[in-house]
């Protein structure tokens, strides 16, 4: 068999001929034309290149700063979103329309669902920093049309920006720890991003509690224009320090030049990214998931023609379209089938949506149910609310540190699904009340969500991670982060399903039960600005009784839900190969598991006629 040529071993004459075994697009080339076999060889790309050289010269001092710097940019955009999280309910509460948070949120959750497979490909063709530079751009301006926003249309507009810039982060920096780290020692320094959590789950809520009561929830959102692009200046340098560095030992000549100019470079980047591929999940997304979030809880907009319309072009339409396309002729499909025959993979990427799926069941109305129900200050509730990162980032950097000596994951993974479904069951006992037991019992709840949730989300991602060669890890990571982000969107949209179709139901039949003439009124008011009915109506007036026990029952509805997909999630679990981790970047023999005998053929015939230039 031949032997790939590594980064380290480029030159000026053999940095073209990197052999990258990818039966998918070998098969079709040879299919095609069999004379090709003695000329095929597949070039790396250029941004994977650019990473391997640069990460050839990182000395243990490099990857200290590189971390810290990284360490910096995740507290940043971190912070920014637990603040965010809490202060859009004010936001949206500020436009009488806080039920369409769900909305905001599926919509985020389809932005970055399309945008990380985008991101992928731009930091594979034109190298990690170009992801930074969009991502701050998106951001920025994300921001500022949030802060100015005066109405929920503009408001979500802003999300969806604000969203390309957030993914585009994230998914650099998971990416950049995947390039420098080792597989026994990736899931450690993959909390890196996530340890903010430690700091800001204690934090958030005064912040949070300080800006509502003085400059407003605008100034809370729109001063992070200003924060983010000052905190992405320094791993901006270190990277470009590290390229200066491996440009001067000669290790990026004969690296393909790009020209930004060429127009068959944008063309094969569009092919490479699967355009067409993106605008149909999009579509898909956006027609089979927005119109549960809309309906708004009332039969008769269930029977309305722009919500019927809508369903139908999206399951009937968008989605077939979606899968033939990516089946039949996308080049670079979005989803690569290939890797799927790994079960590994497959069941990685299934945890990661019905993660996602199961928490936002629970999660998407948690703090409202904290503010009505549980009768809780802006603090406290920002606070428990924070709870299950704050554990996960504990138990996850504890497991990392173990992993390390341990050199398994699976069956830490197995544990995390069944503590899953435990803490849903606390969950559904423990979903209202003002007494100390009640509040106690939520937090316990919570930490145990919190502990599962640190033996699942990371771990899964490194197992995930290690199942693909290094050409193809931003790739799978971005799939892996897009799949989170597609579980985020059905999650949310099951909780707004069936927050929308039963809270003004239980609200207008408790406070009709209570005697209460005015009980319409006072449901929507309690429905669409719960904020400002809890300060209306305190603790022990019959109206806010009455509108704690519909809070109580709506949120009980949820975790039900959540536990039913808890067990889904707990089986994929049993599903992970039990592989041992090693000290390389990637396995030699990633990727084999994904072979079929054709594929094999295929590789063999054209490495007996590979010739190295």
């Amino acid at each position: 068999m031949a032997t790939p040529v590594t980064a380290t071993q480029l030159t000026p004459d053999n940095a073209h001929t990197v052999v990258d075994h990818d039966p998918e697009q070998l098969g079709r080339r040879l299919s095609k034309a069999p004379s090709m076999a003695k000329d095929t060889v597949f070039e790396k790309s250029p941004g994977v290149l650019k990473i391997e050289a640069i990460s050839s010269v990182f000395t243990h001092w490099y990857l200290w700063v590189l971390f810290l710097f990284v360490f910096l940019i995740s507290y940043c955009y971190g912070l920014d979103g637990t603040m965010r999280y809490t202060l859009q309910n004010y936001a949206l509460a500020s436009f009488d329309s806080l039920a369409q948070i769900s909305t905001v949120t599926v919509v985020r959750s389809i932005v970055a669902a399309a945008g990380q497979p985008v991101y992928a490909k731009i930091s594979d063709f034109f190298g990690r920093a170009s992801i930074l530079f969009i991502a701050v751009f998106f951001y920025v301006i994300g921001t500022i049309v949030q802060a100015a926003s005066k109405s929920v249309a503009t408001f979500s507009g802003g999300a969806v920006l604000y969203q390309l810039g957030y993914t585009g982060l994230q998914l650099l920096v998971e990416v950049i720890i995947g390039d420098s780290t080792s597989l026994r020692n990736r899931l450690f320094f993959s909390f890196i991003p996530a340890a903010p959590f430690l700091i800001n789950a204690w934090v958030s809520g005064n912040i949070v509690d300080a800006l509502y009561k003085g400059a407003g929830w605008e100034w809370g959102i729109g001063m992070w224009a200003i924060i983010v692009p000052v905190l992405s200046l320094p791993l901006f340098a270190i990277l470009m320090m590290a390229k200066r560095r491996a440009k001067k030992d000669g290790l990026l000549e004969g690296i393909p030049k790009q020209n930004l100019l060429s127009v068959s470079l944008w063309l094969d980047f569009a092919n490479k990214v699967d355009l067409i591929g993106l605008f149909l999940l999009a579509a898909t997304l956006s027609l089979c998931l927005l119109p549960f979030t809309l309906a708004a809880g009332t039969a008769s907009k269930w029977r309305t023609a722009p919500i019927i319309v809508t369903l139908v072009f999206g399951f009937a339409v968008a989605l077939p379209l979606f899968i033939v396309w990516e089946v039949k002729f996308a080049h670079h499909p979005i989803l690569p089938f290939r890797l799927l025959r790994d079960r590994t993979i497959l069941c990685g990427l299934g945890i990661a949506l019905m993660l996602n799926t199961c928490w936002y069941t629970q999660g998407d109305y948690l703090y409202t149910t904290l503010i009505v129900a549980f009768d809780k200050s802006i603090i406290q509730a920002t606070r428990v609310t924070n709870i299950y990162s704050f554990v996960s980032v504990v138990i996850g950097f504890t497991l990392g540190a173990v992993v390390r000596y341990v050199r398994r994951l699976k069956w830490f993974i197995v544990t995390g699904g069944s503590l899953f479904i435990l803490a849903f069951g606390l969950l559904i006992r423990f979903r209202g009340g003002t007494s100390p037991s009640d509040f106690a019992g939520l937090i316990g709840a919570e930490v145990v969500l919190g502990i599962a949730g640190g033996m699942l989300s990371y771990p899964t991602q490194a197992l995930v991670q290690a199942a693909v060669k290094h050409e193809r890890m931003a790739v799978i990571t971005a799939l892996y982060l897009a799949t989170y982000s597609v579980g985020s969107a059905l999650g949310n949209t099951i909780a707004a399903a069936i927050w929308t179709n039963s809270l003004p139901h239980h609200l207008i039949t408790n406070l009709n039960a209570a005697g209460f003439t005015n009980a319409t009124e006072l449901a929507a008011a309690a429905y669409g600005n719960p904020f400002v009915f809890v300060v209306d109506y305190p603790i022990g007036t019959p109206e806010r009784t009455a509108v704690d026990s519909a809070f109580y029952e709506v949120q009980r509805y949820l975790c039900i839900a959540g536990i039913c997909l808890s067990v889904i999630l707990f089986a994929l679990t049993f599903g992970l190969r039990d592989v041992r981790l090693t000290d390389e970047q990637s396995f030699e023999d990633a990727e084999e598991h994904t072979l079929t005998e054709k594929d094999r053929e295929a590789i063999r015939a054209a490495e007996s006629n590979l010739v190295v230039k």
